[in-house]
């Protein structure tokens, strides 16, 4: 229990703490004119107040990843908490913070752009195509999720529930963004933290053992902590999809000032619904063997549905369930939203009209329609890579800005460097990767992370010694 609370009361010190440093190497300034402003369209770029902003920047990053991946991370015990913690503070809320912060400083532009910007053509080319490739795994993922619990809850098809999903989705990626999402997401958001408070006081109230932290690993099927735990629970300590949806918000926050508390603050408050149901998981079923036994039976779904009735009753039970069915729901429509954003931006192609919108829009559902006839687990566990690898590409890319801006890069660079051993280290071993052993596939992640720092720090030294030569001139 001391370590649960302890988590909670970190992450929020470590908002304005840390975060507050993270905002002033960055730099902002409320002069500047901002994207919703100076690009103002009805669509896309759209300004509206920060509080209301962060409850939809909240529920667009906050979808499965921080109660299904905290859940199966909860498998390898307290150790969680950690990476929960110290991945919010020092990777995932800087990563939020820097792709809003640069989409912000760039007329509101894709992840993919910033990329080139910052990394070159061909990063941004590679980035166009990967972030694409992502966005639709997540819409897939928010698809077959959601509808699987619905059909737990109700009974009817999941099929039938994914044609309706579908449908909503569509609506919620040409309409603009104020019409639907600027008005239905701050109340699911609202919901949403409603019902990690209330998950907490029950397990609180209740009386339920909550492990203390330790470093054992106690995963019942043998995965090793590393780098599994760090694919596993992405949203809730980094997550790249967050760049892609960053850029949606950065059209709309009316001040510079306002990019701490969207970003920073929202990735915060994600932390703190990932160690909710991390600790959940943990303590609910009285041991993690008996959580891997809910787990094997029913899947996430199932330890989500038990817990939240059993913690707080029908009522209670039933505004968990939205908000964990919403929560998806209302990420996978912004993963669309946003791919239909970065092609558009790709090929330079005026989305005002609804015609417009439609041309891309309908060939990505064809697209999401056909993949969620595949294995969710299979989806998930690619959609964990891919997520991790983008979050890493995006790191670089801020240390590049950084660099460039004769800025404290190190905020960035470290993570950076952390993630590159973390996603080379997985696809080595990994079943859907290469299958090599644990040492020979960590081994290489680690010699990938010394190369690639060596490249940058090599880079960085000349943009630097330019910089100067700028300067003494």
């Amino acid at each position: 229990m001391v370590s649960f609370l302890g988590s909670i009361v970190v992450l929020i010190v470590g908002y304005f703490v840390y975060g507050t440093f993270v905002e002033k190497v960055f730099g902002t300034n409320d002069k500047n004119q901002t994207p919703a402003i100076a690009c103002r369209d009805g669509v896309d770029y759209v300004p509206m107040k920060w509080k209301r902003i962060f409850l939809i920047q909240f529920l667009n990053i906050a979808g499965l990843g921080p109660i299904f991946g905290a859940i199966q991370g909860a498998l390898f015990g307290p150790s969680a908490f950690l990476w929960i913690v110290f991945g919010t503070i020092f990777a995932g809320g800087v990563h939020d913070f820097a792709s809003g912060y640069l989409s912000m400083k760039n007329k509101g532009t894709s992840a993919s752009e910033l990329v080139g910007l910052y990394l070159g053509n061909g990063a941004k080319i590679a980035m166009r195509i990967f972030s694409v490739i992502l966005l639709v795994l997540v819409g897939v993922v928010f698809v077959t999720g959601p509808a699987g619990l619905l059909k737990t809850l109700t009974g009817v098809n999941a099929q039938i529930w994914v044609g309706v999903i579908i449908l909503y989705y569509i609506m919620a990626t040409v309409l603009p963004i104020d019409k639907l999402i600027g008005k239905i997401y701050p109340l699911f958001g609202a919901a949403l933290l409603i019902m990690a408070v209330g998950v907490a006081g029950g397990l609180i109230i209740k009386g339920y053992n909550i492990p203390n932290i330790n470093l054992q690993n106690m995963n019942p099927n043998g995965t090793p902590l590393f780098p599994y735990l760090f694919i596993t629970i992405a949203c809730g300590a980094i997550s790249g999809f967050h760049a892609t949806q960053s850029p949606l918000m950065a059209r709309c926050v009316e001040k510079e000032s306002e990019a701490r508390p969207v970003f920073y603050g929202s990735m915060v408050a994600e932390g703190i619904i990932a160690l909710v149901w991390a600790a959940a998981a943990m303590s609910y079923f009285h041991g993690i063997p008996q959580l891997n036994v809910i787990f094997n039976d029913g899947g996430a779904a199932t330890v989500v549905n038990t817990v939240s009735v059993g913690l707080m009753g029908p009522i209670g039970g039933a505004l968990a369930i939205l908000g964990v069915v919403a929560c998806p729901i209302t990420s996978g429509d912004t993963a669309f939203r946003s791919a239909r954003l970065t092609i558009a931006d790709a090929m330079n192609y005026n989305q005002d009209a609804v015609k417009n919108r439609f041309l891309i829009a309908l060939p990505l559902f064809a697209v999401g329609v056909a993949l969620t006839f595949i294995d969710f687990n299979i989806i998930w566990r690619y959609f964990s890579w891919a997520n991790q690898t983008l979050a890493m590409i995006m790191l670089w890319t801020g240390s590049a800005y950084l660099v460039k801006a004769n800025k404290n890069h190190y905020i960035t660079t470290l993570p950076a460097l952390f993630m590159t051993v973390v996603t080379f280290s997985y696809i080595m071993q990994a079943k859907e990767g290469f299958r090599l052993p644990v040492n020979i596939s960590n081994g290489i992640g680690v010699i990938v992370a010394i190369i690639l720092g060596l490249l940058f720090f090599k880079k960085a030294k000349h943009i630097k010694q330019q910089n100067n030569h700028k300067l003494a001139s």
